[in-house]
């Protein structure tokens, strides 16, 4: 049995697993501790701040672990590999890294001694030890015996057949008071949504006199093997990339990003069409992220592709009073992709132990809080936030304070107490952008899901927003409550998987047919006619063709199939130990 599928049967044999001791058969490791407070330093790949981490989050882990967090963002500092590189060459990452894993990263880390093994520093380490199925299958990724790291959002013993997330990351999100405003009109199709998105933005103008409100806006910055927003879209239908290549949840279809009859250029027509009804904003191509978000901020976006887009920045309780806000529109014949719990989390990220560290042991415990439901709710990404200060037990069931009811109202301006560390909540929330366990995943100690939005008394709460969309929605509870009602959703299993390592050969190939195919459907996306959008998809499928596109096609194709093999296993194993 290798180490993948022994990572499964531990994780699925119970959630309720604590597994035993991890002793160490290595050399002699320094476990002295000077107790001086230290400035650790964390290469974290996920961060998008820089810097050295603040507010109440800083104060919490300086009183439990004396440390004070400087993170070094790549993401701020430029993008790329060439801050990794800098710092590998220099022969330290960081104190703490967190990586991505894929491509034969985590398998060059632990060769060059970039990062340590962190299996002599595993006594009493309760909550890691409780994730022994995810350190199992990075040792496999790794390629070396030992535990090299923890993987993102973890869900040990959770079921992964079941959805890990209360919203799709995925699904078709319309400002619902246009849509109120224009009747609700029912959306067959694809084509019937641009023509109600048009009646939306209609609408917008006329109400609003401002002539820059666009339905669809878009932006550049994610783009790799493929237009990033396109890609979104796809996910409507139940697809996820691997390569330059789509597989629909389930593995029963796949195509590329040059098949014509394929997921990626039906969507990339959905754009055009949108393109020529006037309803794509015209800085969709120059604009980046931040700016976007700017603008569906202040009212000038109607549709959302993700989630985290449009709600987070108008669904604030001021605006769900009234009846505004983004929510999920009733699009027939959408599948939206959702991912299973992933017992062993999603080994595509991990935070690991620097090599050179100093104090190792203190910051393996501090990596052994992360996982624990206190570390877990402290992190406050889609979770609670600290006990005590946002969110207290009552009647045997958690429910927010008042402080904890008004950051999940509107987060920006709340104010800490002193006690805590002051400042305001956003300021000081953590910066790592690394969530240690799955937020819909069950709190051993309370019984109810770390997300807050999932507890009975958060359910119960409603506005004018939620109402009214509930009435129009099979009274669903939550977004993904609406998708499994009406059969709108497709799931593929949780399961630890990264792509093989390729030679630099394919690598460079990609790198060159990625910047055709990208530069070519932002063209064509935003053509005014069929005819110029037919000559940009043939430019395309002619140029990536000429570039051996064939030899990535099959690396991407024998990829999903591994994945989606490993994803049957997953199911097999939990069904064995879940009878």
């Amino acid at each position: 049995m290798n180490n993948v599928k022994k990572a499964l049967v531990a994780a699925l044999a119970s959630s309720a697993l604590i597994l035993a001791g991890c002793g160490s058969a290595g050399a002699p490791v320094d476990k002295s501790d000077d107790g001086k407070l230290m400035k650790v330093d964390v290469f974290d790949q996920r961060a998008n701040y820089q810097g050295m981490q603040k507010g109440w989050f800083a104060k919490i882990i300086k009183d439990k672990f004396n440390i004070e967090l400087n993170i070094i963002a790549p993401n701020i500092a430029g993008g790329g590999d060439t801050l990794f590189d800098t710092r590998s060459a220099a022969g330290n990452l960081g104190d703490i890294v967190i990586t991505s894993t894929g491509n034969g990263r985590l398998s060059k880390l632990v060769k060059s001694g970039l990062i340590a093994d962190m299996t002599p520093y595993m006594d009493g380490m309760k909550w890691l030890k409780h994730n022994k199925a995810s350190s199992d299958a990075l040792a496999e990724i790794a390629g070396k015996k030992g535990i090299w790291g923890f993987a993102h959002q973890t869900a040990a013993g959770m079921d992964p057949r079941k959805p890990e997330a209360v919203e799709p990351d995925y699904s078709p999100y319309i400002r619902w008071d246009y849509y109120k405003e224009i009747g609700y009109p029912k959306i067959p199709n694809l084509d019937a949504f641009i023509d109600v998105l048009k009646k939306m933005q209609d609408r917008a103008r006329q109400d609003t006199g401002k002539n820059n409100i666009y339905a669809i806006s878009l932006f550049k910055d994610w783009d790799g093997a493929f237009m990033s927003n396109v890609q979104g879209l796809t996910g409507w239908y139940g697809y996820n990339p691997q390569g330059s290549a789509f597989a629909l949840a389930d593995g029963t279809d796949k195509s590329t990003v040059l098949d014509k009859d394929g997921i990626y250029q039906k969507m990339l027509n959905f754009v055009h069409k949108a393109q020529m009804a006037g309803i794509v904003d015209p800085e969709s191509s120059t604009q980046s992220w931040d700016n976007l978000g700017t603008k569906v901020q202040d009212g000038l976006v109607l549709m959302s592709i993700w989630n985290y887009l449009g709600k987070p920045r108008q669904n604030t309780k001021a605006n769900m009073a009234k009846g505004v806000g983004f929510m999920i529109a009733p699009l027939e014949g959408m599948k939206a992709y959702a991912t299973g719990f992933r017992p062993a989390g999603d080994v595509n990220f991990a935070i690991a132990l620097g090599a050179k560290a100093k104090n190792k042991q203190r910051l393996v415990k501090f990596i052994n809080w992360l996982y624990s439901p206190e570390g877990v709710n402290d992190i406050s990404q889609y979770t609670a936030g600290p006990k005590g200060l946002t969110w207290e037990m009552k009647d045997g069931e958690p429910v927010l304070t008042k402080l904890g009811r008004a950051v999940a109202d509107d987060s920006s301006k709340v104010k800490i107490p002193a006690e805590w560390g002051g400042g305001t909540w956003q300021e000081g929330s953590q910066q790592l952008n690394f969530v240690p366990v799955a937020p819909a995943a069950i709190n051993p100690e309370t019984k109810q899901a770390y997300n807050p939005g999932l507890w009975p008394s958060e359910l119960k709460r409603t506005n004018a927003l939620l109402e009214d969309w509930r009435s129009h929605m099979e009274n669903a509870k939550t977004d993904m409550d609406y998708l499994v009602k009406t059969d709108k959703v497709i799931l593929q299993p949780g399961a630890p998987f990264t792509a093989p390592v390729e030679d630099s050969k394919l690598t460079a190939q990609r790198s060159q047919i990625n910047t055709a195919v990208v530069a070519n459907s932002w063209k064509a996306a935003l053509s005014n006619s069929d005819s110029e959008f037919d000559k940009h998809i043939k430019d395309m499928i002619e140029k990536a063709q000429g570039m051996g596109f064939d030899e990535i096609k099959k690396a991407d194709y024998d990829a999903i199939d591994a994945h989606t093999k490993v994803c049957d296993e997953v199911v097999k194993e939990y069904e064995k130990t879940h009878k």
